[in-house]
């Protein structure tokens, strides 16, 4: 089922994104295929209890059953840190039953359930398949998107969560020195300037969001790391942490405590706050952008046509010319051409008109010019002048 969301924005084009999903052979009902799909807004209602109907409809299609006499298990959808209840889960039943009590395992961390709540903090006694709840009484934060399973006794889940903890954190080791191997081979080849980041949120979905948006932004010139990554306030540790490694620390709806932003003053670590993603991510592209080599474009300023050549013992050779078009400044850069075939590229050691040193001659006017370093001027050349300017590079 497609939810095409947000189209209450001025901005939003459902043609475009209809386009885009039949180009990825996703093909839509009444656009030549069987997907179902519906216009939605968060903000406005539209669409919802359409997109409500759309799910059952498929689900009674496709006779979805799920087994109750079973131990449960669940999807993590989203999880966080809370200051007065610890480590909380949203989780979606998938099979099986969840009672108070029972003692579970959750991704890389485990527990007994001490209170589940629906959606309006209400406390509920047990969960069925399809129910959506938040629960309390994990070890740690699981990461969204792990499965939480019950099992039998606390020893079971104890073991079963030290297990899978050692697995993510060889996997990671594993990944983060691939990760750093690539970023050091380029910084060695000068390939790539790095922004170190030190990323704190109030949930694992939205860490998880805001890393790889970041990621995105990388390129053969610039690259983020992101150090570390946690649920949780900004403690003294982060900062710790930053001044290390030269990081900057950014925060999404989390807040640093007192502890730790006088102790950024103190070591000189930039703490940004932010509770809105796209926010985060424009400034880090900004970050990123004043880090990038610019680009230097040619400007064509002018041209002049060689009349006369003088030989002056002190100065050189002197090209008597006629501005034809723009400008001829002092400080630009020229290219001879001699019938249309490029000769040399070279910088004006000179630039009079009559005897005076002058900083430009506009078209018109009459001047003379010597180069730095060639002097077989002839009569007819044509000089190209143009100057180069920086231009800054945009992710």
């Amino acid at each position: 089922i497609i939810a095409i969301n947000k189209v209450d924005l001025p901005e939003a084009n459902v043609d475009k994104t209809i386009a885009d999903l039949l180009e990825l052979g996703v093909y839509l009902e009444q656009y030549g295929g069987e997907v179902p799909w519906c216009r939605t807004s968060t903000v406005t209602g539209e669409g919802i209890l359409n997109l409500i109907e759309l799910i059952l409809l498929s689900a009674e299609m496709l006779d979805l059953k799920a087994k109750q006499d079973i131990p449960a298990e669940a999807i993590v959808v989203e999880a966080q840190k809370d200051s007065r209840m610890g480590s909380v889960a949203t989780i979606l039943m998938q099979q099986g039953k969840l009672k108070r009590g029972d003692i579970i395992v959750c991704g890389a961390v485990n527990g007994r359930v001490r209170r589940m709540e629906n959606e309006r903090g209400l406390e509920i006694k047990e969960l069925g398949p399809s129910d959506v709840a938040r629960i309390y009484g994990l070890s740690d934060t699981p990461k969204a998107g792990d499965v939480l399973n019950q099992v039998d006794s606390e020893k079971t889940a104890r073991s079963i969560s030290t297990e899978r903890q050692q697995v993510r954190m060889e996997r990671e080791k594993y990944q983060n020195k691939s990760s750093l191997q690539n970023i050091f081979a380029r910084i060695k080849e000068e390939q790539v300037n790095t922004l170190n980041i030190i990323l704190k949120t109030d949930t694992d979905g939205s860490a998880e969001a805001i890393a790889v948006s970041l990621q995105k932004l990388a390129n053969e010139e610039v690259s983020v790391n992101i150090i570390h990554r946690s649920v949780g306030g900004i403690s003294e540790t982060d900062v710790s942490l930053a001044s290390a490694s030269d990081a900057i620390i950014l925060g999404f709806h989390v807040r640093a405590t007192q502890q730790a932003r006088r102790m950024a003053e103190d070591e000189g670590v930039q703490i940004k706050l932010y509770q809105v993603i796209y926010d985060a991510i424009d400034d880090i592209r900004a970050a990123l952008e004043g880090m990038l080599a610019p680009t230097i474009e040619e400007q064509s300023i002018g041209s002049a046509t060689v009349k006369q050549v003088f030989k002056i013992k002190k100065l050189g050779t002197i090209a008597g010319c006629q501005v034809d078009r723009g400008v001829i400044q002092s400080n630009c850069l020229v290219r001879l051409y001699r019938n249309d075939v490029l000769i040399t590229e070279d910088k004006l050691s000179s630039l009079k008109h009559y005897s005076n040193d002058v900083k430009e001659v506009r078209a018109g006017s009459d001047c003379g010019l010597s180069l730095v370093s060639f002097s077989d001027i002839k009569e007819g050349d044509v000089f190209e002048a143009y100057i180069e300017q920086e231009v800054a590079k945009k992710l």
